[in-house]
Parts: C-alpha cells; sequence; structure tokens
C-alpha cells in the first residue's frame, strides 16, 4: 500500500464531514489569536512542544521523525514530542478543553477546515511571525497553497507538501487507436477518450474515461480547477449561480456522460472497479485507459507495474482557455499553532522550519512522494524527480493552478456542488440555472448559520 494511501482516504472522508467537525469548532473557546508566544525558548531554556500530525505509514512516521530530529539537532533546548495518526475531530477536541495535554503544533490534511480553523482562533495567525522572521510568503509558497492555507486575510496555517492532479494515460491504448500525444483542451479530450472506449454489449472492454463524479478523483472540485472559477464574491456570497465557468463545467462533464454511453451504463461499470489505493485501481488493471488522479499515484503504478506503459501530463483545460494549458487542481497538508499552546515562540520554530526549511521539505517530498510546497524546494536539485513526477511539479509551480478557498463551515459548500453534479449527472436534476441557484442560496444559508 502506497504512504499516501491513509492521507488520501482521511482527506476525502474528512470533506464530506465538515458540518460535523465545525460542531467541535462552534462551541471551542480557543485561545488568543495573538501570535507572540510567551515561553522561554528564545532564551535558551529548555522546552518541549507536541506536535500532532495524521501520518500513520511507516515511512511516513520515520520521514516526519527524521525532520524533528534535524530539527532538534538546530536548537538543542527545544524538545518535540510527536504524537501521529490524529484526526481532524481529535484535533478539535484537543484544542476546545486546552490544558497541558493539548498540543501545541498541529498538522492536517484536511484544507477544507482552514476556514473553521482561522475564524475561531483555534490557530494564531502567522503573519506577525512571518514578518518578525523575514519571510515572505507570496514569494516563498505557490499562490495556490498560500490560498488554502488562509481565510480572510487571517494566514492561520502553512503548507506543508501539497497535491496536485494531472492527467495519467496509457501508452498502449493510445498507440492501439493511432493517438500520439496527451490531449490539451476538452475537445482533443472527448476526441480522445471516444477513440479509446472499446464497447462490450451493455459494458466496455476498455473505457476511455471515468467521467462520473463517484468515480474517484473525477470530482467537481478538480475539474474546476481547469476553469478557474471564483467561488465566492466579495460580499462573501457564493458565486456558483453567477460564475459562468461553473455551469460550463457541469455541462461539460455531462456532455461527456452522455458522449461514453449515458450515465446508467457507466455506473454500472463503475461499480466493477477494484479499490482506489490498490493495484485493483481501475487505471492500474487497464479498464479506463485515461485517469485524472494526483502524484502519489506515480509511486502506486512504480510499485504496482502494470502491464502497460504509462505517463502522465497537465489535464486538459477548456478549448477557450488554452492558453491555460499546465494548469491544475491543487491541496495539501496544513500545519499551524494551536491558540490554546503557552510554547508559541518555539512552536512557531518548529513551524517555520518544516515549511520553509529547503532541505526539510524536499526530504520529506521525497519520502512520501508528494509535492514540495516551496518554489525553491520545488526547484531543488535534490529532489527526487522524473519526466512523469515533473508533471506535477509543473503544475504546482503554474500561475494558472487554483484550489477550493476556505469557508467558515470547512467543505459543505463543496459538498452541496458535488451533490448538484450527481443530480445533474444522472438526469435527476435537468434544470441546471435552476440547480446552481438552489445550491447557491443553500450555501449561502448554511454560511450564515456557521457564523
Amino acid at each position: 500500500m502506497h504512504a499516501t494511501t491513509s492521507r488520501r482516504g482521511r482527506r476525502t472522508i474528512a470533506a464530506v464531514a465538515g458540518s460535523a467537525v465545525l460542531a467541535l469548532l462552534a462551541t471551542a473557546c480557543t485561545g488568543s489569536s495573538d501570535s507572540g508566544g510567551n515561553d522561554d525558548s528564545a532564551s535558551g531554556k529548555d522546552v518541549t512542544i507536541t506536535f500532532w500530525h495524521g501520518w500513520s505509514q511507516d515511512n511516513e512516521t520515520k520521514a516526519i521523525n527524521d525532520n524533528i530530529a534535524a530539527f532538534e539537532k538546530a536548537h538543542p533546548n527545544i524538545h518535540v514530542k510527536a504524537v501521529g495518526n490524529i484526526p481532524d475531530d481529535k484535533v478539535n477536541q484537543a484544542l476546545r478543553a486546552g490544558g497541558d495535554d493539548a498540543p501545541d503544533v498541529v498538522s492536517s490534511f484536511t484544507t477544507n477546515n482552514v476556514g473553521m480553523f482561522c475564524s475561531t482562533k483555534a490557530f494564531v495567525d502567522l503573519k506577525p511571525l512571518l514578518q518578525k522572521s523575514g519571510i515572505d510568503p507570496v514569494k516563498t509558497f505557490p499562490a495556490a497553497m498560500l490560498n488554502y492555507t488562509q481565510f480572510q486575510g487571517n494566514q492561520c496555517s502553512l503548507p506543508l507538501l501539497g497535491d496536485a492532479y494531472g492527467l495519467y494515460y496509457n501508452k498502449k491504448a493510445f498507440a492501439a487507436a493511432g493517438i500520439t500525444a496527451p490531449p490539451k483542451t476538452f475537445s482533443e479530450f472527448a476526441e480522445d477518450a471516444a477513440k479509446l472506449t472499446v464497447a462490450d454489449g451493455d459494458s466496455y472492454k476498455q473505457l476511455g474515461f471515468m467521467p462520473l463524479y463517484h468515480g474517484y478523483e473525477s470530482t467537481t472540485e478538480h475539474f474546476l480547477g481547469q476553469y478557474g472559477p471564483t467561488y465566492f464574491g466579495a460580499d462573501g456570497k457564493s458565486n456558483l449561480a453567477t460564475d459562468p465557468k461553473v455551469a460550463a463545467m457541469l455541462t461539460w462533464q455531462k456532455g461527456l456522460v452522455d458522449q461514453l454511453g449515458g450515465y446508467a451504463k457507466l455506473d454500472k461499470f463503475r461499480a466493477t472497479f477494484g479499490e482506489e489505493f490498490s493495484a485493483k485501481n481501475p487505471f492500474h488493471t487497464g479498464q479506463v485507459a485515461m485517469a485524472i488522479d494526483g502524484e502519489w499515484r506515480t509511486a502506486s503504478l512504480a510499485e504496482n507495474k502494470p502491464d502497460f506503459e504509462w505517463a502522465t501530463a497537465a489535464f486538459p483545460v477548456p478549448d477557450d482557455q488554452a492558453d491555460t494549458y499546465g494548469r491544475g487542481y491543487q491541496t495539501g497538508t496544513i500545519v499551524g499553532i494551536a491558540g490554546t499552546s503557552k510554547k508559541q515562540a518555539a512552536a512557531w520554530e518548529l513551524v517555520k522550519y518544516l515549511t520553509t526549511d529547503t532541505d526539510a521539505v524536499v526530504n520529506f517530498a521525497n519520502a512520501i512522494h508528494n509535492v514540495p510546497s516551496t518554489f525553491e524546494a520545488l526547484d531543488s536539485p535534490k529532489l527526487v524527480s522524473d519526466a512523469n513526477f515533473k508533471t506535477f511539479l509543473d503544475v504546482a509551480k503554474n500561475a494558472h493552478s487554483g484550489t477550493t478557498p476556505a469557508a467558515v463551515n470547512g467543505g459543505g459548500y463543496i459538498v452541496s456542488l458535488q451533490n448538484l453534479g450527481y443530480d445533474y449527472e444522472s438526469g435527476k436534476q435537468t434544470d441546471l440555472r435552476a440547480g446552481l441557484a438552489a445550491t447557491a442560496k443553500q450555501i449561502d444559508t448554511d454560511i450564515a448559520q456557521a457564523k
């Protein structure tokens, strides 16, 4: 099992469980958002801080522990007690309760919860600390990563490795279909998906691409990453019904569903897929010839060795945005300082090291096959990469790449959009304009209730 399996599984679950997490944070009595810190670590006195994170696989915990050991060697008076395999709900309970057992530094896989972490002051605003340390976040971190680590001007977290999405394609299937290069626009993509689809009665011998939103990584937000939408207006209201890019994406996806056989036929075929994070993944088995996925899949394919040659490329873009080709959706791991911590000065030293020390970022990225989260690390000669992994490094550096912005109720608005997508692709909702208006209204209501 690849190291990222547990990360991705938990992150997907956490996105859906955003409302449950909110219930904990909404009642939290968290600490001050002041980020000055009041421990004596700066004067050289010994201090021990607690670091909670979600990694659990052996190579993951070894990698994070190696970085902690290097940090402690550079900061001999700061000792780090690391506790792994901690989900967000346990973090929120601890931050609400406070006390000596609460963490000082917290890492989370769920970028959807940043809005809650910031707005409830569960995490401190790191802007003063960045400024004091002479770190310009805009020059240090890619824009998309910086976007998903802040909320309404509150930089309450920083990126700690990232995930970028691109296109995986079966080179053997491409050659058989007479396709010589990966598609760059959605019209080329549709043509290739059709050429790569081989019907077998009411099923498929091979499907060019699985467009359904339940098709693992083919989610509404990942597809929208190719459009560059504005999810919210300056007034904080949902833009889903007014930004034409949202309707364009839903229309494009529905057209692909219809072209490739229709919802019922595709959903029946989807039911034959093996687990996403296994050698039975439909791209590994050759059931689909193209897939949207993250950089971690390169390691899974290298380990499982399917019986065909494969390659990666940036995911295609809308024809009217052909000049943005190379972009992709991004997300990742975030790290912050607990508002309840009484050792914020020492905590900042650890956060600063983990997120901005180039060797620390590169070593961690190499160990768990994720995208580095600083510009310097992305360009480091020490980064282990090949042509297939480089695709995702380029996506991370692409100025057009985007993410889903933080909201006060976490991933609630993403779930609302996903639900509309399910209804529209299946034919349950036939009036897209009405569906978007109702979804936007629901999102606004949910956010208002969360404040």
